[in-house]
């Protein structure tokens, strides 16, 4: 009997001891009060609580955690009332003081937003607060964590879910963005339509100038070719009238050139005084048949023999001057 006692005995005691094992799960930090005051913070792994004397105190889990509050009631600076829900990221970063610093600490997390969150949105207007959300949550999320550092907890940050206006501010807001879309497409069908007008009046521009410009390139080459023309022209009545001139002054050498050999093989054939007479009657004969109004006679010819002497003179002048002009050309 006393052996079966001692044995429940021990048994009761192993049981005991087994049961005073603790296991902290990861991320998670148990809080040891001894005797009711603090004792120690527990982290991950297997633990002993002395029996009778050691308790959890309090279970802590130090993971991100995430607190959606229900939709308070603001004001804005011009006296809309409007709901706000909002949503809070925190994480414990002390559980000492976590479960010593406040009772209640999601309750005060959700009070402190509360409050904080009228107070930023009274100094704002209805339109700043529908447009300035990142502003709103960075101010709310700097309030909060310095609000919550002696509780242990840090707030990461804060997010306004939805923006709750009334209905009657809802209805004035879609007929306002109803005017500014009506507004925006006027002005863009406007614009469209002054761009229009601007590249139709650029593209007429361009094409007076353009046809300007033909124009004006046409009446050069006109004017170039009218020149190249008169040049022509006159070219070509200068090369005419050299050609005639010289063709004049060779008729004219020829004539002179047969008049010459003429008279030389009348000189050579030493010719009688009858056929003196005879040609200085031909050569007054021609002179007369000229169209001269007037004919000087000389006086010599009065006279036969003195117009056959003066005929023969001259004559022989002739062949000596033909003469002079062979040896000078010769030389």
């Amino acid at each position: 009997m006393p052996y079966f006692i001692l044995t429940a005995i021990l048994v009761f005691i192993l049981l005991v001891l087994i049961s005073r094992i603790r296991i902290v799960p990861q991320a998670n930090v148990f809080v040891i009060e001894r005797l009711g005051t603090f004792y120690k913070e527990w982290g991950t792994g297997p633990h002993f609580l002395v029996p009778f004397i050691d308790r959890v105190a309090k279970r802590v889990s130090i993971k991100e955690q995430v607190v959606d509050f229900k939709p308070q009631a603001v004001i804005t600076k011009d006296n809309v009332t409007m709901q706000i829900d909002t949503v809070v990221f925190f994480q414990i970063t002390n559980s000492v003081q976590y479960a010593y610093g406040v009772e209640h600490p999601i309750a005060a997390i959700e009070n402190l937003t509360a409050t904080t969150l009228r107070n930023i949105i009274g100094e704002l207007e209805l339109d700043a607060t529908l447009t300035s959300r990142d502003l709103i949550n960075t101010r709310i999320t700097e309030t909060l964590d310095l609000a919550t550092d002696r509780w242990g907890i840090k707030v990461i940050r804060v997010e306004l879910k939805n923006i709750l206006p009334p209905n009657e501010i809802r209805d004035a807001m879609e007929k306002q963005m109803k005017a500014e879309r009506e507004k925006r497409e006027k002005i863009l069908r406007a614009q469209g339509e002054r761009e229009y007008q601007i590249t139709v009046a650029q593209g007429e521009k361009e094409s007076r100038i353009l046809r300007a410009e033909a124009d004006k390139q046409t009446a050069i080459l006109k004017a170039e070719a009218d020149k190249e023309a008169v040049i022509l022209r006159g070219e070509a009545i200068k090369e005419q009238k050299m050609r005639i001139a010289v063709g004049e002054a060779q008729s004219i050498e020829l004539v002179q050139q047969a008049l010459a050999d003429s008279l030389k093989k009348l000189n050579e054939a030493n010719p009688n005084a009858a056929v003196l007479q005879l040609k200085a009657l031909e050569a007054f004969e021609k002179a007369a048949d000229g169209k001269a109004t007037k004919i000087i006679i000389p006086s010599e010819i009065q006279g036969l023999a003195g117009l056959v002497s003066g005929i023969k003179e001259v004559i022989s002048d002739a062949a000596v001057t033909e003469q002079n002009r062979d040896e000078t050309s010769a030389r």
